[in-house]
């Protein structure tokens, strides 16, 4: 089990090189996290342990909403390094939040309007037996399981209600790793106060501690390790280096928007930062587009200078009324609007998609009735049904600077309340988007502008290919080359052996 003295430690991006380390020695390996808290979300089969993808139904969009499964997307990435296939079991409670002090409940894949009405300390009871069940069935299947926890488990004014942390690793007996962010200063305070909070059978848990993004000479932390040894009885077993280019999404928040080097830059792609923002980690493959800059912009001048080739992009929302009124209040709009008028490209995926319409009408109470952006002919209609599905499509005939699309086929997945369609009155004076995957994905007459529910288009290969691929161009790390260049950092900085004898059976 992978713990951290805080978020942001580096839980995620180790507990996914441990599961292509593990499946590297030819294990079969599962991921786990119990809860996970997050924005970020992927669409799996809704049957537990069966592989294979979730149909995606026709084109017209009431038969596209289907029963499908959502986890927390590090599980799922996790999943891919294990070389399984990701599913439910791996990240049993997934809670999603919408306001501050309100989330959505998500157990086993599925909303729980039950469980997102109770207060957080009368959940645990409710869940833990799912919870246990999940990590008890990918036991019993698999030669190793791989846990992450979650922020920290010395939070003692929640200790008595832990489901994530270590009631599961008691659960299990799990040989726990504790890893800090050293970059962040007091890590060693960090390692020690966590230790020392928590109870005698919990620490005897904790098999080594891992210093984690360390720039500079590993031997001036000398004498540090031994003395917090002699203090706890913990190893330090690792040191990490800083690796902010790892090429893994960033689970709890926005990722590093560091840039290339001057002059190598081609395309700028600035994706705006909403407060509710929601699967912001299918981005991440831009930032190992040779030549793409991928920025976060989160005021107008954040688009000064920006070409009409360059890209603006509204990613998804967990609140799309919400974020589209911090939209305007920004000035954001204004600014969207005046690169859109001059020409400039603009991409919505699915709540970002619904922004770019006409209006959202809610009806049913789900989000939020809100005017839209006005950049295409579009109306939204919230409904209570929730389309959550992998979908395979292609696209149709595609202008502007869109056209490299034209004919290619994707694949990603849909997560969404609201359902879109041609705003009818503004189709009777002759404004009519041009829709270029049915029920799906819209442009405007320009072609600058385009629309779409399907969320992953620039994880896909293909796309990527397609709107990114030049003579001669270095081509974009695959998931696997990532997968496997972080197993490579773990196995080369933790002593030899170490981690084979986590996982050794007892004579």
């Amino acid at each position: 089990m992978v713990l951290g003295t805080t978020s942001g430690a580096g839980k995620s991006w180790l507990t996914t090189a441990l599961c292509r380390y593990y499946s590297n020695l030819g294990l079969k390996v599962a991921p786990f996290k119990a809860q996970n808290m997050s924005n970020n979300a992927r669409v799996v089969s809704s049957a537990t342990g069966q592989g294979g993808t979730a149909p995606s139904g026709g084109s017209d969009p009431a038969q596209r909403r289907s029963v499908g499964a959502e986890i927390g997307s590090a599980q799922y990435f996790q999943a891919l390094a294990a070389r399984a296939e990701p599913e439910v079991r791996m990240n049993p409670l997934l809670l999603k939040p919408e306001a501050d002090t309100h989330s959505q409940v998500v157990l086993m894949g599925q909303v729980s309007a039950e469980l997102t009405a109770l207060p957080w300390r009368g959940r645990s009871a409710l869940v833990w037996p799912h919870i246990a069940a999940a990590l008890d069935a990918l036991r019993a299947e698999n030669d190793v399981v791989v846990i992450e926890g979650a922020g920290s488990p010395a939070e003692i004014n929640l200790h008595a209600n832990d489901i994530v942390n270590m009631r599961v690793a008691r659960h299990v007996g799990a040989a726990c790793l504790l890893v800090t962010d050293i970059d962040r200063g007091g890590a060693f305070a960090h390692l020690y106060g966590t230790w020392a909070l928590l109870p005698e059978d919990e620490r005897a848990l904790i098999h080594g501690f891992v210093l984690n993004k360390f720039r500079g000479d590993a031997s001036l932390l000398a004498p540090a390790p031994q003395m917090l040894q002699d203090l706890t009885g913990v190893p330090t077993v690792a040191t990490i280096p800083m690796n902010w280019r790892h090429g893994l999404p960033e689970e709890d928040g926005v990722f590093d928007d560091r840039t290339l080097a001057a002059g190598t830059v081609h395309t700028t792609v600035a994706v705006v930062a909403y407060p509710r923002i929601s699967n912001l980690d299918e981005f991440q493959p831009l930032k190992n587009v040779p030549g793409v800059r991928l920025l976060w912009a989160r005021s107008p001048a954040d688009l000064g200078g920006l070409k009409p080739t360059d890209w603006v992009v509204l990613p998804g929302s967990k609140a799309t009324a919400a974020d589209l009124a911090w939209l305007r209040t920004q000035g954001l709009d204004q600014a969207i609007a005046q690169h859109a008028g001059q020409g400039g490209t603009v991409l919505g995926v699915c709540g970002g998609l619904q922004m770019l319409g006409e209006a959202l009408i809610d009806t049913a109470g789900i989000d939020g009735n809100a005017p839209g952006l006005g950049l295409l002919p579009l109306v939204t209609t919230f409904e209570i049904a929730k389309t959550v599905q992998r979908t395979q499509a292609q696209f149709g005939a595609v202008q502007g600077p869109w056209s490299a699309l034209a004919g290619v086929a994707v694949q990603g997945y849909e997560i969404h309340h609201g359902q879109t369609a041609q705003h009818p009155a503004m189709a009777a004076k002759g404004d009519v988007a041009r829709e270029v995957i049915p029920g799906m994905c819209w442009q405007n007459a320009q072609g600058n502008v385009l629309g779409l529910y399907l969320h992953g288009l620039l994880e896909d290969p293909a796309a990527l290919q397609a709107l990114f691929g030049r003579e001669g161009a270095a081509p974009v790390p695959t998931l696997d080359a990532v997968f496997d260049g972080l197993a490579a950092m773990a196995q080369a900085h933790f002593a030899p052996g170490f981690l084979q004898g986590l996982v050794a059976q007892p004579d």
